[in-house]
């Protein structure tokens, strides 16, 4: 044993194409721990086979042992990094959705200290659909997208969410090293399926016309166009 992790390339493709973009016959990327991950060559995400998934009941479980409190300065410290770039952005009294609000809703805490009024969905934590039938001015994701089963799905019902002109604020640890992906932490984490690199918002973008921006390393923010 060399005490690296020992993995090889998966025996097949996934047969549904990118659950990101939908492009056809992704390509095996590697096997870790029994688990097969595959990349796009389109949108560069790499994603878990969805036969490794966990159940909807193993994954509310691994989330009640998160402990993202609101009041936790470091979370509060983390959570900037898409909030302050997304508040030099926006109109005063904006109105906004927090999408994967978790237990602690802690951005929609400083951005409603910031002035603004922020509704919250969850599936697990804050699931009253309500929030859904309206547009806002901003929908924030952060630390969600890396959770989506079916993340074009989940996408496209966001973009509907914001109106034209408004903005989408994501945020997720970026995959950058395939040579480091089989002891990356983040992948780590059971409930991660979906790994995005900077370049894959990039390619979406341009797939739905809207613009791009990476203010920093882990966040993206896209705006809808006025005429979207």
């Amino acid at each position: 044993m060399t005490g690296r992790a020992e993995f090889a390339p998966p025996s097949s493709p996934d047969p549904d194409g990118c659950p990101v973009c939908a492009a056809k016959q992704p390509q095996v990327f590697l096997s870790v721990g029994g688990q097969d991950y595959f990349r796009c060559l389109s949108c560069e995400a790499r994603f878990l086979a969805p036969q490794h998934r966990l159940s909807r009941e193993d994954e509310y479980a691994h989330y009640l042992h998160h402990e993202n409190h609101a009041d936790d300065p470091r979370y509060r410290r983390f959570l900037r990094k898409l909030a302050d770039p997304l508040l030099e952005r926006l109109s005063p009294a904006s109105h906004g959705l927090d999408y994967g609000c978790g237990p602690g809703p802690a951005l929609a805490e400083i951005l409603r200290a910031a002035g603004h009024n922020v509704a919250l969905f969850d599936p697990f934590f804050a699931p009253d659909p309500a929030p859904l039938s309206s547009v806002y001015d901003f929908v924030t994701c952060t630390e969600t997208a890396e959770h989506f089963h079916t993340p074009r799905a989940e996408f496209a019902r966001l973009r509907g969410l914001v109106r034209p002109g408004g903005w989408m604020g994501v945020m997720t640890c970026f995959q950058t090293e395939d040579a480091r992906f089989a002891t990356w932490h983040y992948r780590k984490d059971p409930t991660h399926v979906v790994f995005y690199r900077e370049a894959t918002f990039h390619y979406l973008a341009q797939l739905w016309g809207w613009t791009c921006h990476v203010p920093v390393k882990d966040v993206v923010l896209m705006q809808r166009p006025v005429s979207r």
